[in-house]
């Protein structure tokens, strides 16, 4: 179990205060933890995480239609799988340090477990689940606020007014993929109006295809539908 001081802690560095103790516990404990511990009726925070991935979902999306009434729908979906990606939640898990909070087992936490990005991602959005089973929807709002509306803003005016190619790169980069690379399929028409058909390829598989009279404006044409389509795969 969590000790006085580390609940203290805790409390410190999130600014909340959990009133049922024991589902804080749960919010810090990996699923590595429960053999180890062996404490009767004790749960990982996998349910949390799974409660609260959907919560903070909502909520951006929320956000992010209200505050840019102009941007389309492919435009709101890349700012929302910008925010709740896991290199965003890792960052905020470490300015709440939960990293430190975090019981894992011995195995785990030798072999960086305190550190591993996904861990991190998965605590805050467990964390998030926490907060509304405690205290409601109104506090996860109030939290969540808090941490996230310097990154909305961020986010939208430097990266949601690129165009479609870099766009694609940065969602694909963020994925662990290498950049997308660009053939030309096919050109048809006379030299004075020729029409070009280009591919957008990553790793040898074509994702789409975009037609224009000039190959640039094929090119965009086609990142814009692979981004709908990775999209709509997220």
């Amino acid at each position: 179990m969590l000790t006085p001081i580390e609940i203290e802690d805790f409390e410190k560095k999130t600014g909340v205060i959990f009133k049922n103790k024991e589902l804080l516990f749960q919010t810090l404990t990996h699923r590595s933890y429960l053999n180890e511990a062996k404490i009767k009726g004790l749960s990982s925070n996998e349910r949390l995480e799974f409660l609260g991935d959907a919560i903070l979902a909502f909520w951006v999306s929320q956000q992010i239609y209200k505050k840019f009434p102009d941007f389309p729908e492919g435009q709101l979906t890349f700012v929302r799988t910008h925010l709740v990606r896991t290199e965003t939640l890792t960052g905020l898990a470490r300015i709440l340090d939960l990293g430190k909070f975090l019981k894992m087992s011995k195995g785990e936490e030798q072999s960086g477990g305190r550190e591993n990005p996904v861990l991190l991602a998965n605590t805050f959005e467990a964390l998030i689940g926490a907060i509304f089973l405690d205290q409601g929807i109104n506090q996860v709002a109030d939290f969540l606020e808090k941490e996230f509306t310097s990154l909305i803003g961020e986010i939208t005016s430097t990266e949601c007014l690129k165009d479609h190619k870099s766009l694609l790169q940065e969602l694909i980069q963020a994925k662990g993929h290498f950049s997308p690379v660009y053939k030309l399929i096919e050109s048809s028409g006379p030299d004075h109006q020729r029409t070009f058909t280009m591919g957008v390829f990553l790793e040898n598989k074509l994702l789409a295809q975009g037609q224009s009279r000039s190959k640039q404006e094929a090119e965009e044409e086609a990142a814009k539908k692979a981004l709908e389509i990775l999209l709509k795969i997220d």
